[in-house]
């Protein structure tokens, strides 16, 4: 068989657009109570909760407070964010939960908890800019790398320029918003409690309910066959899981919860704020002496979040000194959590990239001709071999196919519109976690897939039955899947780009065993003549002895990245404010691609996501408030179809056979990066106006005018 790298079609596809496929929503169970939260209209000390009349309402069961639901155990950061609201009075944030409505009908529940009254003596309100940064706690959960990092002589490498620039970028708080909204189904059979969860790590959210519990987790089973989008939302569990597996043990039912829109905005993370310093000195012929880079982001007052931008800036370019800090600002919200192309990716590249087209525009030089000359060959800051990259290709390739080099030196005016180009390099870490699964050949010819991965429509189900299909000499519509369940092979949780490499090297490791027990050239007839039913094995996949997290190579002897270039043509028209995009194309170096379908799916997709990163996207903090201005998608506008005219991926061949043993690495973020500085910098190069503050809307345009 050869199926691995051809375009097959989704096997899910047909249920997902027919509504075939159930999402946790979805699921049911007789006698269920339908879960209300109550939230907190501010931050500040609860004073009074006024719930008398709500439990008088039609079909009200009970309404659970703090004194009904347990202390729960400690869990740390980031399995769950900290310190659980109906725990005690203290409320950090607006939209804090601080009751549950159970009733017998959603209608019912949610009309009732319009009805509880509650009293908050409100605290003053940190808004963004209102703190001093400081340094992350060194505890805090989520430093995955140095918070710091140095290389070289700083002092000396600016002195030795010729040309310097330095400037300040900011990229606004934005949230996930996921089709499918956060829910929960959780009931109890006995002392073992059964969740279907809306997730993107079943194991994890089985790890984190056993843990906040007291509960061994052999008597927690998770499940989750289909997640409706999480784009990191729902990458590490949340609170409400906790709230709806306490709700059925208290009520003795099960209970379904589902939160709303608005309660997704305040207690399921966002992108944080951030603010970035950037300095970037250079020889005459354009090599970079020396890289100083400074990033602040919000976070929350019960952990400190910490967004990472300054990845990018250790690991793009050959430079012999840098310097980078990364600082946080506590404000009155909940906690950030990662999204999509987090870590020095979307947020750390919108600034690097930005920079080095205002050094070019110094230097007189062609954007991707500063590029290539920094190209680095090895890692920056270790000094390590990379264990594939191709960019160079990656930027051969795109430029020839967007026609780069024919870029005009000065904007050219197709009627009200000023016509620019832009560039921006793209790069993206490698994360790397355990993973495990169970794969079954059959003598009927079929071949059986176990693990509890979570499938969030990247395409996995397409991808693992090539694997295994051709692992076995199996037509791939011959591989049955069953995952997104606790009880399986435990897989890493669906982000980072991680499951496709991970699940999938696990994967061929079974299927190797498989061969290796009954003979390599055609392990189907040895099955049968041996008269067996079947022969399994279960496959594992780990990046090291004990590596529970690796990032970018981690300890290995090799460094891990996926990498791109971005190129984008807009229209401005200066007299009204307008962007519009008349054509972007991605050109990419991601390892093996395993499907050339789902990658271009999952390249334009991200490329799309980047687009309204860039031009659109932006949640608002309300000062006075302490909140999101607009919790719902009122206020968020969407890239659709008329905004994207003209969108294309590309890639080179390549296999990194040191990543992982199916050699490729990872797409799902990598289209996301380098769109926003792609676009910010076609529009300089359309209007002369250099933008540093995202989202370009129209009266940054109309700003110079």
């Amino acid at each position: 068989m050869n199926a691995v790298g051809q375009p097959l079609a989704r096997p899910d596809g047909r249920i997902k657009v027919t509504g075939a496929a159930r999402y946790t929503a979805d699921f049911d169970r007789p006698d269920k109570l339908h879960a209300v939260l109550v939230t907190a209209p501010a931050a500040g000390q609860l004073t009074s909760l006024a719930t008398e009349e709500a439990a008088h309402s039609p079909g009200v069961v009970r309404i659970l407070t703090q004194a009904d639901l347990p202390q729960f155990t400690a869990v740390p950061v980031p399995l769950m964010f900290s310190l659980p609201p109906m725990q005690n009075d203290t409320i950090r944030f607006e939209g804090q939960p601080v009751a549950i409505v159970l009733a017998e009908t959603l209608e019912q529940a949610e009309a009732a908890a319009h009805r509880v009254r509650v009293t908050i003596a409100p605290a003053e309100v940190k808004a963004p800019g209102q703190s001093n940064p400081r340094p992350p706690a060194s505890d805090s959960g989520y430093i995955f790398t140095e918070v710091d990092a140095a290389k070289g002589d700083i002092a000396a490498g600016f002195s030795q320029a010729t040309h310097r620039i330095a400037a300040e970028y900011a990229q606004p708080s934005r949230h996930h918003n996921a089709m499918e909204p956060h829910a929960t189904l959780a009931w109890w059979e006995g002392e073992n409690l059964v969740v279907h969860d809306a997730t993107q790590w079943t194991a994890g959210t089985r790890q984190m309910l056993a843990m906040a519990l007291g509960l061994p987790p052999e008597r927690v089973r998770v499940m989750c066959p289909h997640t409706g989008g999480g784009f990191g939302s729902k990458g590490f569990p949340k609170w409400h899981t906790l709230f709806a597996a306490s709700a059925a043990r208290v009520s003795g039912r099960p209970v379904k919860l589902v939160l709303s829109r608005a309660q997704m905005y305040t207690m399921t993370g966002y992108q944080p704020l951030t603010h970035h310093r950037i300095e970037l000195g250079a020889a005459p012929d354009g090599r970079l002496t020396a890289l100083r880079y400074d990033s602040v982001n919000v976070t929350s007052s019960t952990e400190d979040y910490v967004e990472s931008a300054t990845q990018a800036g250790r690991a793009m370019y050959a430079v012999p000194a840098l310097e980078t800090h990364e600082r946080v600002e506590e404000i009155t919200a909940g906690a950030p959590t990662p999204l999509r192309a987090p870590g020095g990716g979307a947020s750390g590249m919108w600034v690097l990239e930005s920079a080095m087209d205002e050094l070019a525009h110094a230097l007189g030089m062609d954007p991707l001709e500063l590029r290539l000359r920094n190209h680095a060959d090895v890692d920056p800051v270790s000094g390590k071999p990379w264990s594939s990259k191709k960019l160079l290709e990656a930027y051969a390739l795109g430029a020839e196919r967007f026609g780069w080099r024919r870029r005009p030196a000065r904007a050219e005016r197709d009627g009200d519109w000023m016509v620019g180009w832009g560039m921006a390099s793209a790069t993206m870490g490698s994360f790397r976690l355990p993973a495990a699964a169970r794969v079954t050949l059959r003598a009927n010819g079929t071949a059986l897939l176990e693990s509890s991965f979570n499938d969030i429509g990247t395409g996995v189900f397409a991808i693992f039955s090539q694997l295994v299909g051709d692992a076995l000499g199996l037509p791939p519509d011959r591989v049955e899947i069953r995952n997104g369940d606790s009880i399986l092979p435990e897989a890493c949780g669906t982000f980072g780009s991680a499951s496709a490499m991970c699940v999938g090297a696990a994967l061929l490791d079974a299927c190797r065993q498989i061969r290796a027990s009954l003979g390599e050239v055609d392990p189907l007839a040895l099955l049968r003549r041996s008269g067996r039913e079947s022969e399994a094995a279960l496959g594992r996949f780990s990046p090291g002895e004990g590596v529970q997290l690796e990032i970018d190579g981690g300890a290995s002897p090799t460094a891990m990245r996926t990498w791109g270039a971005v190129f984008v043509e807009v229209g401005v028209d200066r007299a009204l404010g307008l962007l519009r995009l008349r054509r972007m194309l991605g050109s990419y170096s991601v390892g093996r691609v395993l499907n050339p379908r789902t990658t271009k799916s999952q390249l334009i997709g991200a490329m799309i996501w980047g687009w309204g990163m860039a031009a659109m996207e932006a949640s608002v903090f309300e000062p006075r408030l302490g909140r999101f201005l607009s919790k719902n998608l009122v206020g968020v506008p969407l890239p659709v179809n008329a905004d994207i005219p003209a969108v294309d991926a590309v890639w080179v061949d390549e296999f990194d056979e040191a990543a992982s043993p199916i050699g490729g690495k990872g797409v799902g973020e990598i289209g996301v990066v380098g769109v926003a500085p792609a676009v910010a910098n076609a529009v300089f190069h359309a209007t002369g106006l250099r933008i540093r503050e995202l989202p370009i809307l129209p009266e940054k345009l109309l700003a110079e005018n």
